[in-house]
């Protein structure tokens, strides 16, 4: 028997579930992206509040891309199972905020018309670095990205979340009715502000009038999120079955850890999240820095060296003595003195968290999904701190380390010969590169190492989009070489040293 809302009683009694008449709900929320992470967290803290008596927010998620989703909850009447994993167990809990899932592919005009609803206050977005349409060098967007060259020449019939958006907001512009606030929480150096930039440039394109609308009228709060959720495996779904005594196709796994750090700016309001542990604050930004720099650029570094050295999980990886020792001091000695915002000190209990996170042995959070869509990622998570060591004259030994092993990952050829998945949409360029550089189908290499490693930093740093200012940067190319002359010579694992 599935998960539905007439099975919500047959639930075993340990599982946690909605208090609140679903029947009841209305939506505030528009979510773009409906995803593990979604679900994991900022529809778990909506749940929250719908569980406390807010009852006008429930979620009409949306899928940009993939049905799966939505054939995996609609049936169920968009409730899902959360599975919070540590070491200690596995607390299940179901979750009711999400009141519909929309294939936009399918049902673009069902999207348009539940984001031009008044009662609509916010839209949120998790889809992804790549999903905004943008150059992640620049953080504008990209106009000559093929769906913004679609969404131009059809604005009515929008394909990218940019495009949904605007197209939304002049409905409601027309309309006379007030803009929903845009929600981004997604890994974006300072999302709010990036986010209202490619939407207001992709409206001022179509329209000046409705550019200038969107850059003084609509609201793009500043967020920080994080919470590690990986993919969930057959494994998990039989667990997540037995436990609950009924069938849920599609449950998340998650960790205890969560936070969301939110710009309190929603003119058209919003639910009470602080109550659920949200935190309000008036400057986002050095906490998404915290973020960025620390969680996800290590988090990065290990995909790809641990998928160099063969390790699936995060948790192989930081288990394995000579990688505990070196992201440790990756986030002591380069990133940490790069957050000058908090006081020396400060960061010390949020690394030693990161550490613990990390080692948790019930989450199987795979390298290989971390290592995704890198293009995307790499600029804001290792980069920017790379800029700014250089800009200080400070070593960058164990960040040139990092980015050599996105580099050597992206050749698509692992240390054994054997093939990596490389999924990015950047990956032909990439490609393009690697057979430039003849560094294609290559494996551990001895006396070749320098010459092959300089021949691939001389190509992959072409590549603007990604590297920008730094493939001119001669210090920078310097130690990237190095590091990725030790990656074809002596391999990851020797290659971190003590």
């Amino acid at each position: 028997m599935r998960l539905s809302n007439a099975t919500l009683t047959r639930l075993s009694g340990e599982v946690a579930r909605p208090l609140y008449d679903r029947s009841q709900l209305t939506a505030g929320i528009v979510h773009l992206g409906i995803g593990a992470f979604h679900r994991a967290h900022q529809a778990a803290m909506v749940d929250d509040r719908l569980n406390a008596g807010e009852t006008g927010w429930g979620i009409i998620a949306a899928s940009l891309r993939s049905p799966d989703t939505a054939a995996a909850l609609n049936p169920q009447d968009g409730l899902y199972t959360l599975a919070v994993r540590d070491g200690a167990g596995t607390r299940l809990r179901v979750v009711g905020s999400i009141l519909d899932v929309i294939v936009a592919s399918d049902a673009r005009e069902r999207l348009l018309s539940a984001m031009t609803n008044p009662a609509v206050r916010i839209v949120s977005l998790t889809v992804t670095e790549k999903g905004y349409c943008h150059d992640p060098a620049t953080g504008d967007l990209n106009p000559d990205h093929p769906g913004i060259v679609a969404d131009l020449a059809a604005p009515a019939t929008p394909g990218t979340a940019p495009g949904m958006i605007v197209e939304a907001l002049a409905r409601r512009r027309a309309a006379g009715s007030a803009p929903f606030a845009v929600l981004c929480c997604d890994n974006l150096p300072a999302n709010g502000a990036t986010v209202r930039r490619v939407v207001s440039q992709l409206a001022r394109l179509r329209d000046p009038g409705l550019g200038a609308f969107v850059a003084a009228e609509v609201a793009f709060p500043a967020t920080m999120v994080d919470r590690i959720v990986p993919a969930t495996t057959d494994a998990d779904r039989q667990m997540v079955s037995a436990g609950l005594g009924l069938d849920d196709a599609w449950p998340v796994m998650t960790e205890p850890f969560c936070q969301w750090v939110i710009e309190d700016h929603f003119p058209a309001g919003r639910p009470h999240w602080e109550a659920a542990g949200a935190e309000f604050v008036s400057d986002v930004s050095i906490y998404e820095m915290m973020k960025l720099r620390l969680l996800n650029g290590t988090h990065s570094t290990m995909a790809y060296l641990g998928q160099l050295a063969g390790l699936e999980t995060v948790a192989d990886t930081i288990r394995t003595p000579v990688f505990t020792r070196f992201i440790r001091a990756m986030m002591d000695e380069e990133i940490t003195p790069t957050l000058r915002a908090f006081a020396p000190g400060k960061l010390d209990p949020y690394k030693d968290a990161l550490m613990a996170r990390y080692a948790n042995p019930a989450l199987r959070h795979r390298t290989a999904q971390i290592a995704m869509d890198g293009s995307q990622k790499v600029p804001q998570r290792l980069l920017g701190t790379v800029r700014d060591r250089l800009a200080e004259g400070a070593p960058i030994d164990r960040l040139a380390l990092a980015v050599a092993g996105f580099l050597r990952f992206m050749t698509g050829t692992g240390e054994n010969g054997a093939p990596l998945q490389v999924n990015d949409p950047m990956a032909a360029a990439f490609r393009v590169a690697a057979e430039g550089a003849g560094a294609n189908g290559v494996g551990r290499t001895g006396e070749h190492a320098t010459a092959l490693a300089g021949k691939l930093v001389d190509s992959m740093l072409t590549i603007s989009a990604v590297f920008g200012d730094l493939a001119g940067e001669p210090r920078f190319r310097a130690a990237v070489t190095a590091a990725l002359a030790r990656l074809y010579r002596d391999g990851a694992l020797a290659s971190l040293g003590d």
